[in-house]
């Protein structure tokens, strides 16, 4: 199964990248409405499409006002969008609030319930540490797993170290060089070095690093042999990179 990154940065969109947002066309699962959501149009491929929302900041949710064009001249059945209730509210009171964007699009909310079953897998979500809440998430398939890690603060012994154990990929936000451990502290994000230190601890088999700085365009704005020297096999996401995973669906 295919895993498009449509997004792979944080905050604003630059010359280089769009803010979060990952597709999994085969299943119908988007996760997070980034600026990167138009990108998902030529990429629908079933008959419904689920969005989960790790949370409601705008460079997460943003491209919900988007899904007009990237529904046009689509017959879907139905358009979900998950999340937890509050943030699912503050969505509906302010993003489709009558002086901002006063039609919302056709889709439907609904409240995070534990297991979701999408796509084949058993889907389960988590809390994270960061200012107005966050939730990750992790898919188990027969054949392999994938946990989803953005906006939080990274640490080896982190809280949410068994809900990604052993997952087969794990995509994990890392905002910052460790050259800025103290802006990431501050901002409720992550930088290299516990990143890689937690992929480790939680013995997954591969790390790709997401929502990356957009104040750095060049190719590296991580430190990727930083992360590779404690975690080798490590890879710096880029906007509509393909990643795999050996899913039959």
């Amino acid at each position: 199964m295919d895993i498009h990154l449509l997004g792979s940065t944080g905050y604003h969109p630059n010359q280089r990248r769009h803010t979060f947002c990952l597709m999994m066309p085969e299943i119908g699962v988007v996760v997070d409405a980034g600026t990167a959501l138009f990108r998902a149009r030529p990429l629908i491929e079933t008959d419904s499409l689920d969005i989960l929302l790790t949370h409601a900041h705008l460079d997460h949710v943003v491209g919900l006002t988007f899904l007009y064009d990237v529904l046009y001249g689509r017959s879907l059945d139905r358009v979900t969008v998950h999340g937890q209730l509050d943030k699912l509210q503050a969505i509906e009171q302010h993003l489709f609030a009558e002086l901002i964007f006063p039609v919302a699009p056709p889709f439907q909310s609904q409240p995070l319930a534990e297991p979701l079953a999408l796509g084949g897998a058993v889907v389960t979500w988590f809390p994270l540490s960061h200012p107005g809440g966050s939730v990750g998430y992790r898919f188990d398939w027969e054949q392999a797993s994938l946990a989803i890690v953005t906006d939080t603060t990274a640490a080896a012994d982190a809280e949410y170290i068994e809900h990604i154990r052993g997952v087969d990929l794990l995509i994990h936000e890392c905002y910052f060089g460790d050259e800025y451990a103290e802006f990431a502290a501050k901002t409720g994000h992550s930088h290299t070095t516990p990143v890689a230190q937690l992929a480790a601890a939680a013995a997954v088999k591969s790390l790709v690093l997401v929502h990356v700085n957009p104040l750095d365009e060049s190719d590296d704005p991580v430190g990727i042999e930083t992360a590779r020297r404690i975690f080798p096999n490590t890879t710096l996401g880029e906007d509509e990179m393909v990643l795999r995973l050996p899913i039959s669906t």
